[in-house]
């Protein structure tokens, strides 16, 4: 930049020969140039203050319509930008069909360690253990010690323990939150709920995800944001629930049975009202699979959905009702029962001797192994598959558990005749519990094919006809007459009519050569009230041994059938079934007249 001189020459030595000052055009100069710095300055501060001027009114615009866009927005709760802010951690809850609490979220804390800003990692380590006995001491302290950066020390604590470690006063000692599942129902259903455990983890969440049951089943539906709010709504009756485990776990005690299994469904709805397997556990502490020995020994083991067993003398009303609807049978055509059957090298017996003919109702009341067979002979190989496969004793239940999948019947390699004969008593098929009350709500509803659902279902959900309705009557009245008349005498109960079918089936041994000789299945599946079905009830016990008398007694009649009729006794009224009393016969009255 040039810059004017304060004292020009030009101008200085004119001044001189005039006589004039040369200072005065010094000071001349120097004002102007003043003016100049002056005007120039204010020409920079008016533009910075212009600038400063339009970057306020920006701000308070974008201020002003953000607050706009927050007042007509929603109200939400604010996400945290830490690690770990992207694991889902809510999960839906899961209701009985009255809506109330089976499976809720609980908040909670973890509990984890920073060594390296531990103050006393020795003293931390004794404090721990003193807290959770479960702890190694000594991994502790090396882990404290050493150059670690983090570590886990509990995954789940109680408010107790919080505030024991929080007094502790150690800052390595750090807690982030966590939102855990809660079965506030303890060992109730606990097959059906399965349980649920940590999936992806990080100090400020961790991932709910469901590891059995229906937790796992639907665990996609229970994790779903959009329908968080939603309950999963269940087909049980808590209160009916707890009453049947408790009577199952008394009748599974008294008759020193390994196991035991019940099934309670809606006959027309599919509808599983209770769903039982003893021993059980508490899915708030679920524990792990067995590593080995028999998987139907852990009490993991859901016994009425994975459960295969041979049913026994359960099955044979579902010969007489095929031979019913083929007409090859009536209720009153005389069967032969002359014994023992023989086919090749096997010989098929009654457990006692009916004499050389029943009748097709009494072969069902009397639970005849011979007047069965020869039904099944009538009915041949090819029909009787057919039938059974319309009742779905080939395939898995289909019911909303993971397990049932795998729980698929196993049937013979080669359907033989003396497969024809053996399985229309029930041995050489193997099924579950909750199949086998399947078929017996077919035959309650009128005939109709029925798919068992742990969801509540408002309307009907009957699938095919499998059978007339004339036939499935005749049928409840064969199986009512059991009760009345027959295997099942202990089925009664007063006030309710219970129709139903015992079977006792020798247990086949673990390494599949032969069966035990006093190791039985004992099971009793029934129906309430038997002249207009609402529920089927199948009970089964694995190795009972009733031992009130002098010879110990192994039968469904004696083992199976009372604790079902216990079962009924108590959960009828919970139902809404109301007691019918059958009036006694009137004495002899005589009319007078005044």
């Amino acid at each position: 930049m040039i810059r004017t001189p304060l004292r020009p020459l030009a101008r200085i030595l004119p001044a001189r020969a005039r006589g004039e000052n040369p200072d005065a055009i010094e000071r001349e100069n120097i004002r102007a140039r003043h003016e100049e710095m002056r005007d120039k300055a204010r020409t920079r501060a008016e533009g910075r203050l212009l600038v400063l001027g339009l970057f306020f009114l920006c701000a308070f615009t974008v201020i002003g319509g953000r607050m706009g866009v927050l007042a007509n927005t929603e109200p939400s709760e604010p996400r945290t930008s830490v690690a770990g802010a992207d694991i889902l951690a809510q999960r839906a809850d899961i209701v009985d069909r009255k809506g109330r609490i089976l499976a809720t979220n609980f908040e909670t804390h973890s509990l984890y360690a920073q060594p390296q800003q531990m103050i006393e990692p020795v003293r931390a380590a004794d404090e721990l253990v003193k807290i959770f006995p479960d702890l190694d001491h000594a991994r502790l302290v090396k882990d404290f010690s050493g150059k670690r950066k983090f570590l886990w020390i509990k995954k789940k604590l109680s408010p107790e323990q919080k505030q024991a470690v929080h007094d502790i006063g150690e800052p390595g000692l750090l807690f982030g939150p966590r939102e855990m599942r809660l079965y506030p129902n303890g060992k109730l259903a606990a097959h059906v709920l399965g349980g649920a455990s940590f999936g992806r983890e990080g100090v400020y969440a961790a991932e709910v995800i469901g590891v059995a049951g229906i937790e796992k089943f639907y665990d996609e539906r229970l994790r779903d944001p959009a329908k968080g709010h939603e309950p999963l709504t269940l087909s049980l009756d808590l209160s009916v629930q707890a009453a049947i485990e408790r009577v199952l776990y008394g009748g599974m005690s008294l008759m020193n049975a390994k196991g035991a299994a019940a099934v309670l469904m809606d006959v027309q709805t599919g509808e599983l009202i209770s769903l039982a397997s003893l021993p059980d556990f508490d899915p708030n502490d679920r524990p792990r699979p067995p590593t080995k020995g028999n998987a139907s020994d852990s009490p993991l083991f859901n016994r009425a959905v994975q459960g295969l067993y041979e049913l026994g003398s359960t099955f044979k009303i579902f010969a007489m009702a095929q031979a019913l609807e083929l007409r090859l049978v009536t209720p009153e055509t005389m069967v032969d029962t002359r014994g023992p059957l023989t086919w090749g090298k096997f010989r098929i017996r009654d457990f006692h001797d009916y004499g050389s003919q029943l009748s097709a109702t009494k072969v069902i009341v009397k639970s005849s192994n011979i007047g069965t067979a020869r039904v099944a002979q009538m009915i041949g190989a090819e029909r009787q598959q057919e039938f059974l496969k319309s009742l779905g004793f080939f395939e898995p239940t289909g019911v909303e558990l993971v397990e049932a999948a795998g729980a698929k019947p196993l049937l013979p390699p080669k359907w033989s005749e003396l497969s024809t004969m053996t399985i229309s008593y029930g041995h050489g098929l193997s099924a579950s519990p909750l199949h086998l009350a399947s078929a017996y709500a077919t035959i309650a509803n009128g005939g109709h094919k029925v798919t068992p659902t742990l969801l509540r279902q408002p309307k009907g959900q009957l699938g095919a006809e499998v059978m007339s309705e004339q036939t499935a009557a005749k049928s409840m009245a064969m199986l009512r007459k059991v009760v009345s008349e027959g295997t099942a005498s202990l089925g009664e109960v007063p006030g309710y009519a219970v129709a139903g079918k015992t079977g006792t089936a020798d247990k086949p041994k673990e390494n599949g050569r032969g069966y035990y000789e006093d190791k039985v299945i004992a099971t009793f599946a029934s129906a309430f009230p038997a002249h207009d079905p609402k529920y089927v009830l199948v009970v089964s016990l694995d190795e009972p041994v009733e031992t009130s008398g002098d010879i110990p007694r192994r039968t469904a009649g004696w083992t199976a059938v009372p604790v079902a009729a216990e079962i009924i006794r108590r959960v009828a009224p919970l139902l809404g079934l109301r007691p019918e009393i059958e009036p006694g016969q009137l004495a002899g009255i005589t009319l007078t007249s005044n």
